[in-house]
């Protein structure tokens, strides 16, 4: 099996482009089941989730063209069957996306459970409610049954800013008969860009970047040409690699306006990068210091639906609180399994408690070292990169498809950053 093998405690220093956003890409590659028109996505991250997203839709009669590394144009026009290969469905958790455009243009789908990473339970209630809101009937089982004969606009009250639930509903409300509203709606900017696309497409979508969207149902949807936004989550995870590389690292062509409370969070670990109008520009050979709350009391940061700071973010963001002067508690509260990567830090030197499934205490600065290293998701998957290259040593970081799964060309990334990282079957 492949493995990354990382000689650390090179200075990272240099300039980085983020690649576009995954949870952006996914749902748009499923929005063009929605019409037999083709679209054009661009500024794709050819990422394993996105290869076997376009699989799934190639085996539903979706033609794929690749027209270059980050860019491609499906065409739905033979969309034939309702049925995706359960296969591959088990191995990306975006599949569930595809449940809303099937049933909007077939009528019916047949859905293995979807998969993903395993960092707690992921509940299907808020996307089989909304479903069933505007006309649908589902069963749940292996398969996934669901059935709708006519698509009929409501108001939507979520229980929890579900962001594929909100996806899923969206993707069907947008044929709909009459409006659909739905409330607590999810507003990460990978939302708002499929609302972007769609709305592209000829949708009429309000209140986008709002947790109220206004949907009003048209017959049809047409072609069009997207580009997909930079990915903030690998902007956070290089902003925290900058920190503590103990060089000046530069991130171009970011959406600053998209990480506001990222850089809010992020400045109680000492990370105050430089921010340019377009860029981000963070020094690591500056210390850091962890800030505590006014009244002198421990601080935390804790994850929670956008605009809170985003559980994906958590893994990096431990990392690099490992480098800085102080101590912090992270909370996790939306995955009840974030945390246990932690116990791999721990054996490289960390000083970390895990007070329970969703809490950690952090005190550093802490000296790595490099030692044998598995990747349990994505983001814990960067994160142990991220330590492996400030460690003293050698790290090797096995399982490093869920790596892959959620970086574009990590490996070369960080190279470029001046990591001394190789690749090894």
């Amino acid at each position: 099996m492949a493995k990354f093998i990382i000689n650390g405690g090179k200075q990272i220093s240099g300039s980085i482009t983020p690649s576009g956003n995954k949870n952006e890409a996914l749902p748009a590659l499923m929005a063009c089941l929605l019409t037999d028109q083709d679209i054009t996505l661009t500024n794709v991250p050819r990422i394993a989730d996105v290869l076997t997203v376009c699989t799934i839709l190639e085996n539903l009669g979706v033609a794929v063209s690749w027209q270059n590394e980050s860019s491609v144009v499906l065409n739905a026009k033979n969309l034939h069957s309702y049925q995706p290969d359960p296969d591959l469905c088990i191995q990306v958790r975006a599949s569930i996306l595809l449940l809303g455009p099937l049933l909007s243009r077939l009528g019916r789908v047949e859905l293995a459970p979807p998969g993903g990473d395993v960092i707690g339970a992921r509940r299907l209630d808020t996307h089989f409610e909304g479903i069933t809101a505007l006309g649908g009937s589902l069963q749940f089982g292996m398969p996934i049954k669901a059935k709708i004969e006519q698509i009929k606009g409501t108001e939507i009250y979520l229980d929890e800013p579900s962001v594929t639930a909100t996806e899923n509903i969206v993707l069907l409300a947008v044929r709909c008969q009459g409006r659909t509203v739905i409330h607590n709606a999810a507003s990460e900017p990978h939302v708002n860009g499929l609302c972007r696309l769609l709305n592209n497409m000829g949708a009429k979508i309000s209140g986008i970047g709002s947790n109220l969207l206004t949907i009003d149902g048209v017959k049809d949807l047409h072609g069009t040409t997207y580009e997909i936004g930079p990915d903030f989550m690998e902007i956070g995870s290089f902003l925290c690699l900058g920190a503590i590389g103990g060089g000046k690292v530069t991130i171009n062509k970011v959406r600053v306006h998209d990480l506001r409370f990222i850089l809010k969070m992020l400045n109680r670990i000492g990370i105050h990068p430089e921010i340019g109008e377009n860029s981000l520009s963070i020094d690591g050979r500056k210390p850091m210091r962890i800030t505590s709350d006014l009244s002198g009391r421990i601080g935390s940061i804790y994850s929670g639906p956008w605009p809170a700071f985003p559980t994906d973010l958590m893994s990096v963001a431990i990392v690099a609180a490992t480098q800085a002067t102080g101590t912090i508690v992270f909370h996790e509260k939306m995955f009840e399994g974030r945390m246990f990567f932690t116990d791999k830090l721990m054996a490289m030197g960390a000083n970390i408690v895990l007070c329970d499934p969703h809490r950690v205490v952090v005190t550093g600065p802490s000296q790595l070292t490099g030692t044998r290293l598995s990747s349990p998701d994505v983001r814990a998957g960067m994160a142990l990169l991220m330590a492996a290259a400030v460690a003293h040593g050698t790290s090797e970081i096995h399982n490093i498809y869920q790596i892959n799964r959620g970086y574009y060309q990590i490996e070369e990334k960080l190279r470029a950053l001046g990591v001394d990282i190789s690749l090894r079957e």
